[in-house]
């Protein structure tokens, strides 16, 4: 079945959680080891993270996962058109030439715009309007990631031609239980490939990121901690392989007393906004998501922790339901992913279709329904 245009699945004025992918041309090993020529590109992993933290720190969009493997990456993006609402048009241009600079340093890096710089977008209202619908597009988001990394590669590699594979493909998350599965499915994708046995030594993973984070807060917490007059006090230290793409990324937890309602506007410089997108803490979710490796790796022990079991009860699924989930996520769906009740209840965008579920995706998440 050929796949649906992305016009069918989301658009840039909407919110929506999309999990996106790209592979490398022929799937080769352009950003990691390659046994074939002996040559390392690891190196190239560093630029996507850069490249990620800038992109999130400008545009309207919430990077709420990433895992980076050696011929292909995943991320879980959220399109912020609310967001961007609250931004004059003076910071929309401004955000759009730091993304596309008109001039940079001697270190490559966009320099700030000049006002004649900023009047030749503020003069023209239909280029603002059409740049504001930009800044919370998903596509724009994925066009400048792969141009910038594709033409870098090249002009290191001293080639031509294509270095991604083709369009990157996107699947829209509907709800929780999807939303879950796909972020676990991403931050997990180096312990299935067998690069890393645990998360925390995850490489160029946004799950990586969370515990060293969540380390240093752990620490900074017990430094702070009241103590004896003779007892000495303990500095904080910054975790190692901590990178400023852990500032950039959106929280974990969505608050469950409706505080934070809204836009939730990050103020501090690094992401889009604040707000989180799963209903559980940050340490909840890494827990869960070691208890699910150990169940995908066979050679792991482990148990389910006490408060997994009514996690999967609220979300309608089981433990063996999830694990498969989380394993084959990338086949299961297609352009949207979800609950068959919430897939059936929807169509697509312009053409108004239902959108295709496969036989062993529906029987999967059906199973709980059944019991």
């Amino acid at each position: 079945m050929a796949r649906l245009s992305r016009a069918e699945v989301f658009a840039a004025d909407e919110v929506a959680i999309v999990h996106v992918i790209n592979r490398t041309v022929r799937r080769c090993y352009l950003m990691g080891e390659d046994s074939l020529t002996g040559k390392n590109y690891d190196h190239r992993k560093s630029w996507m993270e850069d490249e990620l933290q800038h992109l999130a720190t400008f545009f309207g969009i919430d990077l709420l996962c990433y895992a980076i493997l050696s011929n292909h990456f995943h991320l879980i993006l959220r399109s912020r058109p609310e967001v961007v609402s609250t931004w004059n048009d003076a910071e929309v241009a401004r955000r759009w030439l730091m993304l596309c600079p008109k001039r940079r340093d001697s270190n490559k890096q966009p320099l700030e715009p000049t006002a004649e710089e900023l009047n030749m977008i503020l003069n023209n209202p239909v280029a603002v309007r059409e740049i504001r619908t930009r800044l919370s597009d998903i596509s724009w988001w994925m066009r400048l990631l792969c141009q910038k990394i594709g033409r870098r590669a090249n002009r290191e590699d001293k080639e031509i031609g294509k270095f991604w594979q083709a369009r990157y493909r996107a699947v829209r998350l509907l709800d929780e239980a999807a939303i879950l599965a796909c972020a676990a499915y991403v931050d997990l994708n180096p312990i299935r490939a067998a690069l890393a046995e645990t998360i925390e030594t995850s490489p160029y993973t946004s799950a990586q990121q969370r515990v060293l984070e969540l380390q240093a807060q752990t620490v900074l917490g017990r430094a702070n901690a009241p103590r004896s007059s003779d007892e000495a006090p303990k500095l904080p230290v910054a975790r190692p392989g901590l990178k400023p793409i852990a500032r950039s990324l959106s929280p974990v937890c969505l608050t469950e007393d409706g505080s934070k309602t809204g836009p939730c506007v990050h103020q501090g410089g690094f992401r889009a906004s604040d707000k989180g997108f799963l209903p559980l803490s940050t340490a909840t979710y890494l827990e869960l998501l070691d208890w699910t490796a150990r169940q995908i790796r066979t050679d792991k022990r482990g148990s389910t922790p006490e408060s997994a079991a009514p996690l999967f009860k609220r979300l309608g699924i089981d433990a063996s339901s999830w694990c498969e989930l989380t394993k084959n996520f990338g086949r299961l769906f297609s352009s949207v992913a979800g609950k068959p009740t919430v897939i059936d209840s929807i169509r697509s965008r312009q053409r108004k279709q239902r959108y295709n579920i496969p036989a062993k995706t529906r029987q999967l998440l059906s199973s709980e329904a059944s019991k």
